[in-house]
Parts: structure tokens; sequence; C-alpha cells
């Protein structure tokens, strides 16, 4: 079964928005990207940091996974995977992504981008938008959408195991 995008999961509580991040860790691989949209606190830097300590923790690795918001990069070694965590919140051109190096990691490692808006078009096609919207009472929902529609079969896995209901 196929899930077919655009489609929004209600994340009612902080572990739902964590159960969905060590769902969709397993499935990713090298050249893959996902953009995490969605206003401050909407829950974008808990969701990649969880399924960066998951991809982590699967291969030994316990490590300190801080904010990226200053450096703008983080990177990590999960076994023979790189993961690449970048917040552009702070860039004001799109031309200084790739004065960190990005352009490169999309097609050699994970990466998982904090206000992918910063880019532009120069968002690598296949990304995986993933644009979080807090609701009241602390709940969220989260709107997964892609270009690329190999997508859609990727993350029937992930929604079978994630808990996540669809709105």
């Amino acid at each position: 079964m196929t899930a077919p995008l655009p489609l929004t999961l209600s994340l009612p509580d902080e572990e739902a928005t964590a159960r969905l991040a060590r769902a969709l860790a397993p499935e990713l691989g090298a050249g893959d990207t996902l953009a995490l949209a969605g206003p401050i606190g909407a829950g974008k830097s808990f969701f990649a940091r969880t399924l960066i300590r998951h991809r982590l923790n699967a291969v030994g690795k316990d490590e300190d996974i801080p904010s990226p918001t200053f450096t703008l990069v983080q990177t990590y070694q999960a076994g023979e995977l790189e993961i690449w965590h970048s917040d552009l919140y702070r860039l004001s051109m799109p031309d200084e992504v790739f004065e960190l190096g990005l352009e490169e990691a999309f097609g050699s490692a994970l990466c998982l981008i904090e206000w992918p808006d910063r880019m532009g078009d120069d968002l690598p096609s296949h990304a995986l938008l993933l644009t979080f919207a807090p609701l009241e009472d602390d709940r969220r929902a989260v709107t997964l959408s892609s270009r690329d529609p190999g997508w859609s079969a990727r993350l029937a896995p992930v929604l079978n195991t994630s808990g996540c209901s669809d709105d």
C-alpha cells in the first residue's frame, strides 16, 4: 500500500513526533534530503534530533545532538552513513547555503534541513518536505509532500509502524 502525498498526520504529543522520527529513520540513506518547515517551536529540531539519535543508537553510538542554530551545520557518522543537520534560519541569501557545503552533501549524505525556504529554488527536487504546524493543547500536525513520486511507496512502512493517524 502506498501513501498518497501530500499527507497530513496528527501528532497528538511529543512521543508521537518521536515515533514518526524513529519509524522514518531506518528508511533513509545517503542522498536523501528531509526539508523540515514550520514556525519556531513547531517540532522541527525535536524531530531531527530524535531521528539522528535513533540512527546513531542503531550503530552503538550515544552522542549529544545540539541544535545547529548557531553552527548552521552539525555532522554525524552513523556507521557508513554521514548525516548533516542544518538550520538555515540565520541565512539571508540562498547563495550562502553553498558556502556550507550542502550541495555536495545532498548527493552523499542524509541531509536534514530546517528552514528550507532559505534555499529558494535550490532545494533538491527529490526532497521530502515535512511541514510542522502547532495546534492547540500542544498538539501538532505534519504534512508530508514531495515532487518525487517515489516517496509515496517509501513512506508506506513508516506509516504502518509510526502509529500516527492521517487527518
